[in-house]
This record gives structure tokens, sequence and C-alpha cells, in this order.
């Protein structure tokens, strides 16, 4: 049976038959092609590691040419423990199946260990919550990280249980919804009101050559392609009756690091509370009422939160969609600025 006809095991042996249609192609591609539930990085892995033969005798070459007729065959080793421990740390999962779940990450949670983060990471609480049912990304039981959100930005996030998901996933974000249902929308209280209510911030970004904690706006031949739609919601006045701050809905067409917070910076407009993008606007804090304006100085993190996660499943193609209220912070914060005129 030829392999896209079927499902490859999460370990053993997987073997397909070369058509007339195949010679030539090189060996990594072939099998990319043939079994679409493993990533291509995997394979040619499984090829570096002997894991995989034509006719019997084991191949090691990721260009080797293949020839119709021939016998290809995959050894799919059992995936080996994660290296970071899994944590009893809890979760409010939105959705889960055997392929993914999706998570309502709170504010402080670091999504994946590193530097100076080596324990209590959301990587950490997903390997104790989904023991077994991981089956192995790119032959580690972990889960599959697609998108991020920075440790204090709340909300949505979709995680791979499988290495087929982790793959399919990570071809939606890559693509940015440009061909597919991918939807990512943020809820961002900013600093001031736009000059539009409906607005595009289209500049590349790349990480500061000054500060590298931080990315920053840069010309169109250096840094990655980053767009923003932003919608202004809500206004709201200060002590004075002007505009002081602004809900704003900003919908992501790339996924870039920080990319809300950079681009609202960059059109005048930072998040409250964003200690590294916001800094020089604090004194604006003083145009409001003395209630509001404790809430605003006190307020401890970047008010960005992941409200709305869209995708198809990569598995059945059905489109997913969630939804995700504001935490209580954020909603104290809206509601002090309402207060604040």
């Amino acid at each position: 049976m030829h392999a896209t006809e079927t499902e490859a095991p999460a370990e053993g042996r997987l073997a397909c038959v070369a058509r007339p249609e195949d010679k030539g192609e090189r060996l990594d591609r072939f099998l990319a092609r043939n079994v679409p539930a493993l990533s291509r990085t995997r394979l040619k892995g499984l090829i570096l590691d002997g894991k995989v033969s034509i006719d019997g005798a084991v191949q090691d070459d990721p260009g080797r040419k293949v020839d119709a007729g021939q016998e290809i065959a995959v050894d799919i080793p059992p995936a080996v423990p994660p290296e970071p421990e899994g944590e009893a740390i809890p979760l409010e999962v939105v959705y889960e199946d055997d392929q993914l779940l999706v998570i309502d990450k709170p504010a402080g949670l670091v999504v994946h260990p590193a530097a100076g983060h080596d324990t209590g990471t959301l990587v950490n609480a997903l390997i104790a919550h989904c023991g077994d049912s991981l089956s192995g990304i790119g032959g580690v039981k972990r889960p599959g990280i697609v998108h991020r959100l920075d440790k204090d930005t709340t909300g949505l996030l979709v995680v791979a249980k499988t290495d087929r998901a982790h793959k399919k996933l990570a071809e939606q974000f890559a693509d940015h919804g440009r061909t597919g249902p991918l939807v990512r929308a943020y809820r961002a209280i900013v600093w001031g009101k736009p000059d539009r209510k409906h607005g595009v911030v289209d500049a590349n970004l790349d990480r500061s050559t000054k500060h590298r904690d931080r990315m920053a706006v840069v010309s169109r031949e250096k840094g990655r392609e980053a767009i923003t739609h932003y919608e202004v919601e809500e206004v709201f006045a200060g002590s004075n009756g002007e505009p002081v701050a602004s809900l704003v809905i900003c919908r992501l067409e790339t996924g870039r690091t920080h990319q809300i917070r950079v681009h609202m910076a960059h059109i005048g407009h930072p998040l409250i509370g964003d200690r590294l993008y916001a800094s020089g606007f604090r004194t604006k804090a003083t145009l409001l009422a003395p209630d509001a304006r404790a809430v605003v100085e006190g307020f401890p993190r970047q008010a960005l939160h992941a409200a709305e996660l869209g995708f198809a499943h990569p598995v059945t193609d059905e489109e997913m969609m969630f939804t995700s209220e504001p935490p209580a912070d954020l909603e104290a914060l809206a509601a002090a600025l309402r207060k604040a005129a």
C-alpha cells in the first residue's frame, strides 16, 4: 500500500514502493511526500541515523535518488523521554484531543524553557498534563510549540501533541492564514487614540541593534515582513475630557516576536504597562483621576490578551475557532479607565 494511504505509526516499520513517476527523486523528498505524518526534518534525521533502507540496504544519504519499483522502508524508533521534566502546574485547557490542545495562558507563564527559565514553563506543565498522549515531536516526547505568547501576555495558544499535528499547524502559521482559516486576534489597551478607527501597520521588524531584548522597526530591505490590522473599539477620556487611552483589537497578518507591542509603539500608541516599549508614556497617567491613575501605574504587565484563535484541525481539516474573555486584571484596568473622566 502506498504510504500516503496510511497513517505513519508513532513507532515501528513503514514501507512503500516507488512508482514510475518517482524515479530520480531525492530520498528525503520522496519520504516527505509519502509519509506526511512526519516532518521532512524528522525524516532526514532518520535517514542520517540509518533508519531508512532501499530494497533492504540501509541508506544514509538524504540526496540518494530513488528508482521505480524500489521498496523504501522507514524504521521509526520509539520517541525518547523529554529533556525538560514535567511539572504539576495548573493549566486552563480550552480544548483537547489526541492531536492537539488549546490552552488559555495566564500572565507570568513562560512558554518554553530558556536561559533563566529552566523550570516552571508551559512546556513543563504540558509534559506533565499530556503524559503518554505525546507520541513524539521530532522523535522526542514533547509538546510541539507552533506559536508563542510573551511571558506576560495572556490568552489562547494551540499546542501539537503529534509530529503530524505539529507539521500541519506549523504550515498554517507559516502561511499566516493567507490561504487558510488561521485567525489571531488580540485585545490591547494602548496609550492615546489612533487617528483612524481602522488601520494597518505594515513595518518590517528585526532585533534592535541597541537593545538586544527588544525588537525594532527596520527598513524594507531588512528584517522580516510584519503586518498588523487594528480597530479602535473604545476610547477612554482623561480628567480633562481628552482621549488618554484606547481599547484596540489587533489582528495579525504575520506573527513576529513582540509584533503588536512594537507596531503600536511605532504609530505612537504603545501598550499600557509595557516596560520595554512604553517607558516614555508613563507620565500620561497624570491625566487620569487618582483612582484610575493608581490602577494604571500599578498594572504589572503589557495590556495584551490573545482573545481569538482559529485554525484548521491538522488531521480532520475542520475549521476550529476559540475565544477567551479578558482576564480579571485587564477587565479591572478597562473599568478604571472608564471611570477616569
